[in-house]
């Protein structure tokens, strides 16, 4: 026999009352967080019920362990946004809303996660700030050239021992500067694209070639300039490759390769500044500072770099 009509109707009604009660207590798919960072800052927009706006202060912020106590202003009559300062040497973002109870969506800067109601989300890790990344990349660049790049090192030398004049040296510096942003630019935006097996070998090259023409010649000749820039587009690849082994930030990436460039050029002028003063200041008025110190020094440097030539090609 089936139940009677009146208990029939009862269950219907329970069942109907708590579907309502939990329309009541739920946002189902009503809820939507938006997070950026800006360098130092952070903002967080909550589109929600106009309800459960009037409650959302309640939300929970960290940066690892540090809680973050925001700023909040309502936006809409259904859109809440929390900002704030990003704690220094702050460790992964958290968020929490204890107020919601079914799955909503969490929009990062690497993609979307889905939060399970009042849960705390996963961990996302914070893109490094500009300033960050400035320090970062000025260290690399001017720690690949000192003390790292021994290859970028002597090539400079060879360009300061040239001349004690400081005209010539300015053409030279200036024009392998311009050339080898330009190569380092391009290569690293994928416009340019050498083999290692080609660059290592012509910078080596190169060493041997400037170093080589200091001994033949005491003044800047008008193709040496030119002869210098290309070998500066040389050297632009090779600081790339480097620099694609240590990676940029895709957040900064533009901050990064300038600061990188920046990092080399004080590098290069650390290196012929402590030439000046060691040697230069002291000596380049004497009659034998070109026998006793640019001819073997030269020779030296040539010999490096006809030996780094045939290593780099075996």
């Amino acid at each position: 026999m089936g139940e009677p009509v009146g208990f029939i109707h009862i269950r219907a009604l329970i069942l109907l009352l708590v579907v309502v009660a939990s329309a009541e207590a739920h946002e189902i798919g009503t809820t939507r967080v938006s997070v950026s960072f800006h360098d130092t800052k952070y903002r967080i927009d909550v589109v929600t019920s106009p309800r459960t706006l009037l409650r959302a202060r309640v939300v929970e912020i960290r940066f690892g362990e540090v809680r973050s106590i925001p700023r909040v202003d309502v936006l809409a009559e259904n859109t809440i946004r929390f900002t704030g300062d990003i704690p220094h040497n702050a460790g992964p973002f958290t968020w929490r809303f204890p107020l919601i109870y079914s799955t909503y969506s969490l929009a990062l800067p690497n993609g979307l996660q889905w939060v399970e109601g009042e849960a705390r989300s996963s961990p996302f890790s914070l893109p490094p700030s500009r300033l960050a990344v400035i320090r970062q990349y000025l260290q690399l660049g001017f720690t690949h050239i000192l003390p790292h790049g021994f290859d970028h090192i002597l090539f400079v030398l060879g360009l300061f021992l040239l001349s004690t004049r400081w005209k010539p040296l300015l053409s030279q510096v200036t024009a392998f500067t311009i050339a080898h942003s330009i190569t380092l630019g391009l290569t690293m935006y994928g416009v340019v694209s050498i083999s290692p097996r080609i660059v290592e070998p012509a910078i080596a090259l190169s060493i041997a070639y400037v170093a080589v023409e200091n001994v033949m010649t005491t003044q800047l000749k008008p193709w040496r300039v030119g002869i210098v820039f290309a070998f500066g587009l040389l050297h632009g690849m090779g600081f790339a490759g480097v620099l694609r082994e240590l990676g940029l930030p895709r957040s900064q990436f533009l901050t990064a390769l300038i600061t990188f460039n920046v990092g080399v050029e004080l590098g290069q002028l650390a290196v012929i500044a402590t030439a000046f003063l060691l040697v230069a200041q002291w000596y380049r008025a004497k009659p034998w500072y070109r026998q006793r110190l640019v001819v073997p020094a030269s020779a030296m440097i040539a010999a490096t770099g006809v030996f780094w030539t045939v290593q780099r090609l075996m």
